[in-house]
């Protein structure tokens, strides 16, 4: 089997069993950790403040970067206006998906979609993707962190930016298996880390510095195979220090757990 017996490290949340099982077939020797939740803004007023904006025709297009962030905005916005307003709005918007995920949300709700934008899905390709178009006034929904990058580029190009934090992401309401993962990578008994959304990074390491063993995980991080589902998680990665090993060929988690096992042990060979 590809892993033959490796050490695996997964923070996978949602995905958790499927991942597990992945790593299984494989050949490998799973530990999951869930590192993140999604926490709808019960609170959001800057939702709300987005919504007269967009009913007053004041935005010219809309950037939709998550298909759960899409769908939870227009459940914030329908508690308080009439439930298809956000749908006619956006049919009069040029709509820009990030994705397969929000152009399915659209497509549900028979709104045609103006540009969508390729993989790898980073915020590089959503700027090639609406390079040269006209629109100047733009509204971001964001997906669990700020759109940093993304929003300074558009303003940059002389647009007029608005953001819109739909939901965010927290730590899991059970840490247990996280901090358990954080002790046990310290201390070297992994083999294999896998990052399937970029979330998981600052998470791990907040707990990790809460474990007083960052150091130890980021030496620890040189020694393994560090495996990234794409570009946004790498960026994240070297943003804390960790040099990503290997990407898939396509950005997905089958994709990634397949060629991580065909290609670890080559990688770790490479290492000592």
């Amino acid at each position: 089997m590809p892993f033959d017996g490796l050490r695996v490290l997964s923070l996978e949340s949602r995905r958790s069993v499927e991942i597990e099982r992945l790593i299984r077939s494989q050949g490998g020797e799973p530990f999951v950790a869930p590192s993140m939740r999604e926490v709808p803004l019960a609170d959001n007023p800057q939702a709300f403040e987005f919504a007269e904006k967009l009913f007053r025709g004041e935005f010219d297009m809309m950037i939709l970067l998550t298909g759960v962030g899409t769908r939870l905005l227009n459940d914030i916005l329908s508690t308080r206006y009439p439930e298809d307003s956000f749908k006619n709005s956006l049919r009069r918007l040029a709509v820009v998906v990030r994705g397969s995920k929000p152009m399915a949300v659209l497509r549900e709700w028979s709104i045609p979609a103006t540009v969508m934008v390729p993989e790898p899905n980073t915020w590089r390709e959503i700027l090639a993707a609406i390079d040269g178009r006209a629109e100047r006034k733009i509204v971001v929904q964001e997906y669990g962190r700020p759109a940093t990058e993304l929003v300074e580029a558009l303003r940059r190009r002389g647009a007029e930016v608005t953001t819109v934090p739909v939901y965010q992401w927290d730590l899991p309401v059970d840490q247990g298996p996280l901090r358990e993962a954080v002790r046990r990578l310290a201390a070297g008994e992994f083999d294999v880390a896998m990052f399937t959304t970029s979330v998981q990074v600052p998470h791990l390491m907040r707990i990790a510095a809460e474990e007083g063993v960052e150091e130890d995980v980021r030496r620890a991080m040189k020694k393994l195979v560090v495996a990234s589902v794409g570009p946004s998680t790498s960026e994240t990665l070297r943003e804390f220090g960790i040099e990503p090993d290997m990407e898939p060929s396509h950005p997905k988690m089958g994709f990634l757990v397949n060629e991580t096992a065909a290609r670890a042990a080559g990688i770790l060979q490479s290492k000592q």
